[in-house]
């Protein structure tokens, strides 16, 4: 509740159904995150969920992202298939926090990310020694279409969840590029990150939220309310991921979080086809 009123503080008033649609994103009701969110959500926008999809994305096809400033066409097509065939890939990650920053991530893990099941970044390398499982489940609207997909991500050692995400493709105001949305449900509210894709010379994509104004791409917090109203304040943390087939032709994920201009942490992906 603390942290709820220290938002709506020293956030802005937005209208969710209005202007400010773009930050119309899934909640969660009291309690661990987890999974629970996605029934709601697809109650909420008038759909259905589909579990279990074989091959099933995380995006219907990357190409739902072109504009201005990206073309899926120019992707590496393994880096393609693992976003459109998100679960037909396993994951393998490695860990490093900044020295400074580590302390503060091992407090906010332990008090808050494994209690509520959200947002649970692994401080220490040992923690994801085994790997991350993860389940993809598509949200899809009244005509069957995948409107989102939810993306679980556990640690294969103990089934702990590390992150519960709603993905999709969306515009942002004055934009004529689509970014990827992300958003991390919370209890009455949520984290979402908009990232910025572009494709580099041998075909792989990089996606970032770069520093900006309230509008651009970038991370934002969204919280309701106890009269309904809601409110968003754009938060300075920023991310970049580097998704590459290396000179062996494994995928592979370099992801780094940064605050402000200190970089925070840094996480490696090997991906593999099941």
């Amino acid at each position: 509740m603390g942290t709820r009123a220290w938002w709506c503080l020293v956030g802005r008033r937005v209208d969710l159904e209005g202007d400010q649609r773009w930050l119309d994103a899934p909640t969660c009701g009291p309690g661990p995150v987890g999974a629970s969110w996605l029934t709601a959500e697809a109650d909420r926008v008038g759909g259905a969920l589909r579990e279990n999809v074989a091959g099933g994305g995380l995006l219907s096809s990357m190409s739902v992202l072109d504009g201005a400033g990206f073309r899926a066409a120019d992707l590496d097509r393994t880096v393609r298939h693992f976003y459109e065939h998100t679960a037909c890939w396993r994951m393998e990650v490695w860990a490093q926090w900044s020295a400074l920053f580590q302390p503060g991530g091992e407090l906010v893990s332990r008090l808050f990310g494994r209690r509520v099941q959200q947002l649970a970044l692994p401080t220490r390398p040992l923690d994801v020694a085994h790997g991350m499982d993860s389940r993809v489940v598509h949200l899809v609207d009244a005509k069957g279409e995948q409107h989102a997909a939810g993306w679980l991500r556990t640690l294969s050692a103990t089934g702990e969840f590390v992150y519960s995400g709603c993905y999709s493709a969306r515009l942002l105001p004055g934009s004529e590029q689509p970014s990827v949305h992300v958003a991390f449900p919370l209890e009455s509210g949520n984290v979402q990150v908009f990232l910025r894709p572009s494709v580099q010379a041998d075909g792989s994509l990089v996606l970032s939220s770069p520093s900006g104004v309230f509008g651009g791409d970038g991370a934002y917090v969204v919280v309701r309310g106890g009269g309904g109203e809601a409110y968003a304040a754009r938060v300075p943390i920023h991310e970049r991921f580097h998704v590459y087939r290396d000179r062996r032709g494994v995928l592979r994920t370099d992801h780094e979080l940064w605050f402000y201009r200190a970089l925070v942490l840094r996480l490696h992906y090997r991906l593999e086809p099941v």
